[in-house]
């Protein structure tokens, strides 16, 4: 039974990415760059003005003076020239004259009837942006990896790029076991459970920005569970929910088998989620998580969120471990094993700052609704007291508060 990092290191060395594809730019937003572009043009193209004003030589503005204006030089128009000893009305972005080389903002100068009036000591090359001074021609501006913002779509635009390799989504299969389960909407009869799991996961999947699809419940007999892995291992991930313990209706496993299926772990040294299972199949990743539901989403979170991160091209795959001050004592029930604990986070003068969000059994989903992290309490220590430092791993979006 290998060890979390042991776990995680094998899942990792076992997925790669699942294709490319290619995309107008504007929906390859939020994807992952699968190819270097490089600038076929300097940006700025050309010298031009970064400010609406007066284009002149600063040598002639030495001391204060009044210069007549010889032209006006919106943005977009050609190449023009501008004579010593005189100014041209210049606005943003237009390109600068040939012969000036300072940009006086248009709110430092008096208009007068005889020209405009300009303070003496300009500095030169004030107020211009220089060719190429952002970027040159044949610069790599975005690599392979890089994940696509709205900044990256807009220097995408800069250079005409309409269409940009991306690596493609994975399409992810989930699936749920058991004769207890009923789905949403359906009726509540005594002795039933509605199948949540699913739900949580294929929101989790979404939130990651890959594909997921619904593949029911598989019901406890050995052909129910075979046909419907059978039809999840088409996708290019497969996860199950659930029928992988020591249960005498547990039959992931042995299907899996059957299918030739080549189990990499069964159990991993955490709690919760000591049950969990990976395998593959030909070249399809297969996590075979708890049933309880806080088991399968902290077990998806650590093991099966990188994974997935890593077929999508993205290059940190693994959450940063953060330092976080206990506000409150937490507990382990056995050494030995790595316990992920639900925590609630504040950042406070810059520090993190945790407290336990709740009853910790795995049954209890109320508990990660208030988490904003999960602490992870090494296998050499039972007890925490207020105060300790330990590890902590955010959860979804609340990685923000690392800039806090």
């Amino acid at each position: 039974m290998p060890r979390f990092d042991e776990a995680r290191a094998t899942v990792l060395s076992h997925v790669s990415t699942v294709g490319i594809e290619r995309l107008p730019i504007l929906e390859a937003a939020g994807r992952v760059l699968a190819e270097d572009v490089t600038a076929p043009w300097d940006l700025p193209r050309v010298t031009n003005s970064a400010m609406d004003g007066y284009a002149l030589r600063a040598a002639d503005c030495a001391r204060p003076v009044t210069l007549p204006i010889e032209g006006f030089i919106p943005a977009g128009a050609l190449g023009t020239s501008l004579k010593a000893g005189t100014a041209a009305k210049i606005m943003t972005g237009a390109p600068l004259p040939e012969g000036a080389d300072t940009v006086v903002p248009v709110e430092d100068v008096t208009e007068t009837e005889d020209g405009v009036c300009f303070p003496g000591g300009i500095k030169a090359g004030a107020h211009v942006r220089m060719r190429g001074e952002d970027v040159q021609v044949g610069e790599c501006v975005l690599s392979r990896g890089t994940l696509l913002r709205s900044a990256e779509i807009g220097m995408l635009a800069s250079f005409g790029k309409i269409f940009v390799s991306v690596y493609r989504r994975p399409r992810v299969a989930i699936l749920a076991t058991g004769d207890e389960l009923i789905e949403p909407g359906e009726c509540l009869a005594e002795g039933k459970i509605i199948n949540s799991n699913t739900l949580t996961l294929a929101a989790a999947i979404k939130e990651l920005g890959a594909e997921p699809t619904l593949l029911g419940i598989a019901r406890d007999t050995p052909e129910c569970t075979r046909e419907k892995v059978l039809e999840g291992l088409k996708a290019d991930v497969l996860i199950t929910s659930a029928g992988v313990s020591a249960g005498d209706r547990d039959f992931v496993r042995s299907v899996l088998n059957e299918l030739g299926a080549k189990t990499l772990f069964c159990r991993v040294d955490i709690k919760p989620g000591r049950p969990t299972t990976f395998a593959i199949h030909g070249r399809t990743p297969i996590f075979c998580l708890p049933g309880n539901p806080v088991s399968t989403l902290v077990t998806f979170e650590e093991l099966a969120r990188p994974a997935l991160l890593k077929m999508m091209g993205h290059q940190r795959v693994i959450k940063p471990l953060i330092e976080a001050t206990l506000l409150t004592d937490l507990t382990k029930k056995r050494l030995g094993v790595l316990n992920f604990q639900r925590v609630s986070v504040e950042v406070r003068d810059g520090r993190f700052l945790a407290r336990c969000s709740g009853d910790q059994n795995t049954g209890i989903m109320k508990t990660m609704l208030q988490a904003d992290a999960l602490a992870l309490l090494p296998e050499n220590l039972d007890s925490f007291k207020a105060g300790d430092t330990v590890h902590i791993h955010l959860l979804g979006d609340n990685l923000e508060m690392v800039s806090c």
